[in-house]
């Protein structure tokens, strides 16, 4: 806009409503920050149309629990897998009874039952890795077992590697849900920090106390993230810009909860019927058509020097869909030795008429 501009950093201790009534009492012109617009404030200055869209969130400490899970061991497949993974053990069982049955003598001079237990003993031994204490005698037995093999070899690999990353991920589990938890008084008020003199400060007594300043009171965002730290309070409200910043960046041991809530905006602030306005918000137009104001964002704001510090527990079961072509593979042999089978007792039911006549 050809201004040439003197830029005053305000002190540390500076409060967002100090920073308005500053502009207001022309102890200075404008003043550019993460000012949040609100009627409260347009009462005495005026603000510039949006420079960023703004929302509040929660921020708490992390806090690692250890949760008590008795089929945690069943975690690394899902309820599919092993639904899948069941009905091929005892499809192999019968399988197994079928090709063997004749010519077998684990299998031979028992009842139906006891057969098929030895079947059903042999499949899960196979697949386990373990084994089992009798061995196939027929070509199709042999096939079906290199099957079962496959599937051992695939999936007991698959289930270890999965069952070490469950047991080594630390679960994240937040003091609370969002901003319905804090209105319901699930930790005490006084353990809320609350930046004095803010918009967040002004939502508070709006929305959650009535008016009433039950808060642990705050003056500085580096006071609030002290505070946190060091077991002061338990939560704070911030705007979604500072704290996912600081989160990702520098308090590693800090995380967000809950959704955004209450949308606000950043506005530059300047005095009322201040004579460049309209020329302030034309260019801050331009700016954001252009993408200016967006490239900017990205170049200090989309960094994550922490590992996923805000980020949730994501469950790492093989699904279904990932082994598909694993037991479409053995479907396939198994098919093979049921071929197999009925081809060798083509030329044994061949060769029965010619012994007949000798």
């Amino acid at each position: 806009m050809g201004f040439i501009p003197y830029i005053i950093y305000p002190p540390a201790n500076q409060t967002y409503d100090g920073l308005i009534k500053a502009v207001a009492t022309s102890v200075c012109d404008v003043a550019i920050g993460d000012i949040t617009v609100t009627a409260k404030r347009r009462e005495i200055v005026d603000f510039s149309t949006s420079i960023f869209d703004n929302s509040v969130r929660i921020i708490v400490r992390q806090t690692k629990t250890i949760d008590v899970d008795l089929l945690s061991y069943l975690k690394p497949f899902s309820l599919k897998l092993w639904s899948i993974l069941l009905i091929c053990i005892v499809y192999a069982a019968v399988l197994l009874c079928v090709l063997e049955g004749q010519n077998n003598e684990a299998l031979q001079n028992r009842s139906i039952i006891s057969s098929g237990a030895m079947s059903m003993w042999y499949s899960i031994g196979t697949i386990m890795g373990y084994g089992a204490d009798f061995h196939v005698r027929t070509a199709p037995g042999r096939l079906l077992t290199i099957g079962l093999y496959l599937l051992s070899l695939v999936l007991v690999a698959t289930y270890t590697a999965n069952l070490a990353s469950d047991l080594t991920i630390s679960k994240s589990k937040d003091t609370i849900s969002g901003i319905d938890d804090i209105k319901n008084g699930k930790i005490p008020f006084s353990r809320i920090g609350i930046l004095i003199e803010s918009a967040e400060e002004d939502y508070y007594l709006r929305e959650i106390s009535g008016g009433v300043r039950n808060y642990y009171p705050l003056k500085t965002q580096n006071e609030l993230f002290s505070s946190l730290l060091n077991n002061i309070i338990d939560a704070s409200i911030l705007d979604i810009s500072a704290i996912e910043y600081y989160t990702n960046n520098i308090y590693c041991n800090l995380t967000l909860a809950g959704k955004d809530f209450a949308p606000s905006s950043y506005g530059i602030v300047y005095p009322k019927q201040w004579l460049y306005g309209k020329d302030l918000d034309v260019t801050i137009l331009s700016l954001r058509e252009s993408g200016v104001l967006d490239d900017l964002k990205r170049k200090w704001f989309d960094k994550n020097v922490c590992q996923d510090s805000s980020s949730s527990y994501v469950s790492t079961s093989i699904n279904m869909e990932q082994m598909s072509g694993l037991f479409v593979t053995f479907g396939l042999i198994s098919i093979l030795s049921i071929v197999l089978f009925i081809w060798k007792k083509r030329f044994v039911i061949k060769d029965c008429p010619t012994r007949s006549v000798h």
